[in-house]
Parts: C-alpha cells; structure tokens; sequence
C-alpha cells in the first residue's frame, strides 16, 4: 500500500494532522492501534474533553516552561481561538468556564472525536484501525511502515503516537522506539500531571472530597514550587488540578532532596491570615450553641472540616462557644497552612500526560519536521513538551498536528513535478 503521508496515531494530534495534510491534497493513510480512534480523547476532562484554555499564544509560551519557545510557532499555527473556530464551523459550541477552561458546550468528549473523524474523512484520509505499527524504516522512496496485516510505503512521516501515561488507551510509547530507531535521541518518559503520595495517612479518610480554589507552595524550595486551583484528597494523598500541576517539579525535588518535600495548602486564599482569626472568631460566638465542626462546614467541605478539628486537637462536636483563644488559632492556622509531606507520586501509568519524549532539539521548531531524518515529522505528546491541567495540552497536540500537517503536505508540494 503507498501513500503521500502516512501518520502514526489516531488521536487528536494525528487526526489534527491527518485533515490539514488532506485539505492540502495530500494522500493520507492514518494508521491506529486501537480498534477506534481517539480512546485516551473521551477521557480528557473527566469524559468532557477540555479542548484548550482561553489564553493568549504569550500565555501558551509561558505555561508550557522550557517547551514554549519551540511551540510557539505551533501555537501560532493554530491557536486557542482558531481550534474553537474549527469546531464552531463544525456545529460543535464551546464555552469557556470561569478558571478558562473551554469544553464542548454540551459536555460531551464523544461530539469532539465525531467532528475529527467526520472531518477527516471527508478530506479524504484513509484510516486504518487495529493495525499497530509494528516498525519503520527507510526506503528508497520514503518510509516503510511494517503493520501486522501490510508494509505502508509513504514518502513523508508523522508520529503521532502520544506518550505513555494510561496506557490503557494505548499509549505504548511505541513511537519513541520508532524515533529512536530513526536516529533520534528519547529524553526519559515521566509522570507529569499525576497525583501526589503525602507520608500523612489521614487524606485517605477524605478520598474524593474537592476543595476548589487552594494554593500550594512546598517550603523551603529552591525552584519556587506553588500552584492555585482545585485539589481532590485520594486514598494516599492529594490529586486535582493544583496538586498535579507542580507533581513534575515535586518529582524532580525529591530525586535532588532525597527526601520527602513539605507543602503548605492555603485552604482560603483569598482571606489574609489576621481577617481569617477575626472572621472565625466572629462565627464562633455568633453559632456559639453549634459545634465547632458544624461551623467550620460553612468554610471547608464537612469532612475535611472534621479532620482540621481533629489536627488542631479539639473535637469536633465541641459547642462553638467552647472553644478557647488556642484552639481557634490552631484552626485558623491551618486554614491557612495546612501541612502536608509528599513523598512521591502515582505511578506514570496514572499521569494524565507524559514528560519526556522526543528531544526538542532535533525537531525544527517552524515544521515539527525532523533535523535527523528528512521527511519524519512529530506531532503531539510524543515530543518532549508538557503543560499544566486546563486543556493547555490538548491544545498542544491539536496546534502541532495541524502544523505536522500543514508542513508535510507542503514539502510534498514543493517536490511535486511542475505541469507548467
């Protein structure tokens, strides 16, 4: 079988790339593990697929550390504002949240993956499902990709393979032995966005109660670690969006500390520590008949309420007008800095994405192509660039794939013979 362009990986990024190369005429064969296209796409955002973030390209650069500068082009190539124009022209509305975060307006992972695959049909992609690439190599045209069934000859390549966090969506990281085998050099995989292990037992007896708006900050930290957002108690620690942000950078402070990293939780950020002491002391004699835990359930979820009782050495049923001077500085301390010591994080299997990848620096920041192998291209979680939780990710693959794309089908142009 030949094609102009075969592309590894059927997920946002490949399909992304698959509908820009088809639009531009090239002849497109997408070659997908999994018996469907997209497994890991339905999951994102809790089924509800977090397509990007409403943030500026600067904001993009600036979210994704030492990965912006390359991606900028990228994120030029197609930006926040052009990937929810895509899927207007589409039908699919999308709306923005208030932390900026921008899902489908109906919710629902499953119209997203409809539009690409709708979309890249008729382009004119051929898809083949079921077909893992078993290996690639050179030929004198291009490429041959081996597949269980058939050899792929394509004259341009992209990997699109993703990492290899969940692999039960398929993540195999089968596309960095592909580039390594092509001459490229893998930066090791690692957990990004995962949850955080603490050497405190107690966050299991809160598994699955959310407080939405915290701050994290690790004490006495050289790289400045501190996050904002929601965070989720787990049966051996903290997930969530704040916890899972800095869980990269907490991971690289252990292996340099060799031992566990201290982190205070701002349950309030909002209230300064003295209006905080004022405020509780107010409530406390104005519920003086409530018990204290009762009263703090108006501040913080009633479980958690519970246990700061239980951390400040008070119980929890004691009558609000009980409570002395002490206690309620103790509560109120930990409002404001609750303690926690993380001492690792879940397994990569468990990230939402994976750090590491194809390294950066041999891959032309303006194509995605290659600078090792000519006609190789990379698109999507495969490189070595990671950002935080809020669709700044997704949006990384959509942007890559479309320039993957767009890059490949005109390099093929360019070498199209003249009819003039």
């Amino acid at each position: 079988m030949d094609s102009d362009l075969c592309i590894l990986g059927a997920g946002p990024a490949g399909l992304m790339a698959a509908i820009c190369a088809a639009r531009q005429r090239a002849g497109v064969t997408v070659v997908e593990a999994n018996p469907s296209a997209g497994r890991k796409l339905l999951v994102t955002g809790g089924g509800r697929c977090n397509l990007t973030h409403n943030a500026t390209i600067d904001e993009f650069v600036r979210a994704f550390g030492e990965a912006g500068r390359f991606l900028r082009h990228s994120f030029h190539e197609m930006s926040a504002a052009d990937v929810r124009m895509f899927f207007h022209d589409r039908g699919l509305l999308t709306t923005v949240e208030a932390d900026g975060c921008v899902f489908p307006a109906e919710g629902r992972a499953v119209d997203v993956r409809k539009v690409l695959l709708a979309e890249a049909k008729q382009a004119g992609a051929r898809l083949r499902y079921g077909s893992p690439a078993i290996g690639v190599a050179l030929d004198e045209n291009g490429f041959a990709v081996a597949t269980a069934r058939h050899v792929i000859r394509a004259k341009r390549l992209i990997v699109a393979t993703g990492g290899v966090s969940w692999p039960q969506t398929g993540s195999t990281g089968d596309g960095y032995r592909f580039a390594a085998a092509l001459g490229h050099t893998i930066v090791a995989p690692k957990a990004a966005l995962v949850p955080l292990v603490t050497q405190q037992k107690w966050p299991g007896s809160l598994a699955g109660v959310a407080v939405p708006d915290v701050r994290i900050c690790a004490e006495r930290s050289p790289r400045k670690i501190a996050s904002v957002g929601a965070i989720v108690f787990t049966q051996d620690g903290i997930g969530g969006p704040a916890a899972q942000d800095i869980s990269r950078l907490l991971a690289d402070e252990l292996a340099d500390a060799g031992s566990d990293i201290g982190l205070c939780i701002d349950l309030l950020p909002q209230t300064p520590s003295p209006q905080l002491d004022g405020q509780l002391q107010q409530k406390l004699s104005a519920c003086a008949r409530k018990s204290i835990s009762n009263v703090l359930a108006d501040l913080v979820p009633r479980r958690l309420a519970a246990t700061l009782c239980t951390l400040a050495g008070c119980d929890g049923q004691t009558q609000a007008g009980q409570v002395s001077r002490e206690t309620r500085r103790a509560i109120a301390a930990l409002l404001k800095a609750l303690p926690v010591n993380v001492t690792g994080t879940r397994p990569i299997a468990e990230a939402t994405v994976t750090c590491g990848g194809v390294d950066r620096r041999q891959i032309d920041p303006k194509t995605v192509a290659s600078k090792v192998c000519t006609g190789l291209y990379f698109a999507g979680e495969v490189i070595d660039a990671d950002g935080p939780c809020g669709g700044y990710n997704l949006q990384m693959c959509f942007s890559t794939g479309a320039l993957a794309g767009r890059s490949a089908a005109r390099s093929l142009s360019d070498e199209a013979p003249s009819t003039a």
